[in-house]
């Protein structure tokens, strides 16, 4: 049975938390007790060995009376359980008013005081959440400040890249403060760790550098520089070197940029030259307008009056028909006098037919 019941105060205790341990058979002894969670005190080895025992709070108050394996008396039987056979006062629910100077003493069966030890028992709050807050400085320095919400008595510790900081690293502050000042040229990841005697947490930022060089350098006047500055800014200590380095990882950055600039065109004169070959091409199927006008002359028919005779040509009727030009008339046309071709004269019944062409 009483094992029973300690397996079921065992899982209370994990159900509200993660429970710690403390030996208090050693006079003196410090313990600790994470709030509202649970805490387990070896006050001896075995109880029934002893025949009275009574274990106090300050000295005044007696918590736990017990004669061997029986136990009389229990004040915190409520959320607590004393097991006998291993001599362990298990306390769940932790509260602040828990934590006190607690007395154990022992008489044997005469009544006589076997003697006495006592243990302090702390409460604290456990970590429940860590915050890092960084900013740049205007020398390029950065400052971190570490946070933990509600944890009693937390203690801080910084490492960089899985290594302690090193005074090399820092400006200002140590690795066991919570606000520190990193030099300029400090980067990677940066851990802030935070713990009490009842529990821990920690905190990971990958961090850079926040823009700054390092120039060291003497100016033909003779002045030497040596300091840090914003790189975007920079102005001093450049020489044709560095300026061609600059160059070249501005122009790789921007080969991507150029490339598809170049592209573009090189599509554009492209689709220019086709569009006048097609131009051309059109223009050149185009028909050619003849200089010269194309003259269709109509038939001309000589009619005789009656009454007169063939031969009178002079009183002839000349009866002209229509003149048609093919195509828009651009110059105007001077046939010449040797080119006149005459049609052949006809006589058809009793009229004459001239046609010329």
């Amino acid at each position: 049975m009483e094992a029973v019941v300690g397996l079921l105060v065992m899982l209370l205790g994990v159900s509200h938390g993660v429970q710690t341990h403390c030996d208090g058979r050693q006079d003196g002894a410090q313990c600790y007790g994470a709030l509202g969670r649970t805490v387990v005190l070896q006050l001896m080895d075995n109880a029934s060995e002893i025949f009275k025992y009574q274990w106090k709070k300050t000295k005044t108050t007696t918590i736990l009376h017990g004669r061997k394996d029986k136990i009389v008396s229990n004040l915190m039987e409520d959320r607590s359980i004393f097991t006998p056979s291993n001599g362990t006062f298990k306390i769940n629910n932790l509260i602040r008013t828990d934590g006190a100077e607690y007395t154990l003493q022992t008489f044997d069966s005469n009544g006589r005081d076997l003697g006495q030890r006592t243990l302090q028992l702390s409460i604290q709050a456990p970590v429940s959440s860590v915050l890092l807050d960084s900013e740049c400085l205007s020398q390029g320095e950065m400052r971190v400040s570490c946070s933990s919400e509600g944890a009693d008595s937390p203690q801080y510790s910084w490492t960089l890249d899985g290594h302690t900081l090193t005074d090399a690293q820092l400006l200002s502050g140590n690795n066991e403060t919570n606000n520190i000042t990193l030099k300029q040229d400090v980067s990677g990841r940066l851990v802030c760790s935070v713990r009490n005697h009842v529990s821990s947490a920690s905190k990971e930022e990958k961090i850079s550098t926040c823009g700054f060089i390092f120039i060291n350098c003497t100016l033909p006047d003779g002045t030497n520089i040596s300091q840090w500055v914003f790189s975007a800014n920079n102005t001093l200590c450049i020489d044709p070197t560095t300026t061609l380095t600059m160059i070249t990882d501005t122009t790789e950055k921007n080969l991507p940029v150029l490339a598809g600039v170049l592209s573009a065109l090189v599509i554009l004169l492209m689709v220019g030259v086709a569009v006048v070959c097609s131009q051309r091409k059109k223009q050149n199927n185009k028909p050619k307008e003849e200089d010269d006008q194309e003259l269709t002359y109509a038939d001309v028919n000589i009619v005789q009056r009656p009454g007169r005779q063939m031969h009178q040509k002079a009183e002839m009727e000349v009866e002209y028909g229509q003149v048609k030009f093919s195509g828009r008339p651009r110059k105007t046309v001077q046939p010449k006098e040797d080119e006149c071709v005459y049609a052949k004269y006809k006589k058809d019944g009793g009229d004459e037919k001239v046609t010329t062409t």
